[in-house]
């Protein structure tokens, strides 16, 4: 069995600073809690119009983090050049448009595979893992492996949004398929996007999923408990979930 691994996603701290601006609260520190609470990387989104993280964000927690560094980006110049910049231990590569409140769904691999080529070697040619933020669709996975991409990260977001018990069930047997065909073709396979204390279990459960990210719950439960108390909240969760199908 896998180890399950978390990847902590400090974007809305950000994001709260910014609402008012100066240097209150600092992603980096939130970074550093997490770090020390055992989380087993740091996920920032350097989105085009920078709403939540910052270039100066990106450069301390590049120069300053001990554990991996996902750097989620668009796939354009602007954020390769960063990239190739700071050498971070992954790129994720994700879909983006500026009227979106978050990242709404997967890249189209199949279908920008030509677009994708160019960012996909050039990130690896660097010695940067590439992951691709995916739908749970065979032919985006299949679409992964041909580009050469290390990993694939399934978005979660249909699954935990789902109210309706049989349309949620529908959505996780999507993504528990995903998994198994992304580890038939040799793809790290990884899983995010919406994920609370009522949904990671079932995925944390999934035994072909060796990593969760999770950002914007952790970030509003660390309101009311602090974030590394709603932090290990979460790895408790998640490990009992990987244990009880040990």
């Amino acid at each position: 069995m896998k180890k399950l691994r978390l990847g902590i996603n400090i974007d809305h701290v950000a994001t709260i600073r910014n609402a008012r601006g100066g240097v209150h609260p600092d992603p980096l520190r939130a970074a550093r809690i997490a770090e020390a609470a055992g989380a087993d990387g740091i996920t920032a989104h350097l989105r085009e119009d920078r709403r939540h993280i910052s270039d100066g964000d990106i450069t301390r927690l590049a120069k300053e983090l001990t554990i991996p560094l996902n750097f989620e980006m668009a796939a354009t110049k602007e954020m390769l050049d960063i990239a190739l910049s700071h050498k971070p231990h992954a790129s994720c590569l994700v879909p983006e448009k500026r009227e979106e409140r978050t990242t709404e769904g997967g890249l189209d691999v199949a279908g920008g595979h030509n677009t994708l080529q160019y960012y996909v070697e050039s990130l690896k040619g660097s010695g940067i893992r590439v992951s691709l933020f995916i739908e749970a669709d065979p032919r985006q996975i299949e679409a992964s492996h041909r580009l050469g991409a290390d990993i694939v990260e399934i978005h979660t977001g249909a699954y935990c949004d789902a109210d309706d018990p049989a349309q949620r069930q529908a959505e996780f047997d999507r993504i528990q398929k995903a998994a198994a065909l992304a580890e038939e073709f040799g793809l790290e396979c990884h899983a995010g996007h919406g994920l609370t204390y009522g949904t990671v279990s079932p995925i944390a459960a999934i035994p072909t999923i060796v990593e969760l990210n999770i950002g914007h719950f952790l970030i509003g439960e660390a309101i009311f408990s602090g974030l590394e108390p709603a932090m290990l909240k979460m790895r408790k969760l998640m490990d009992d979930a990987r244990q009880a199908v040990a």
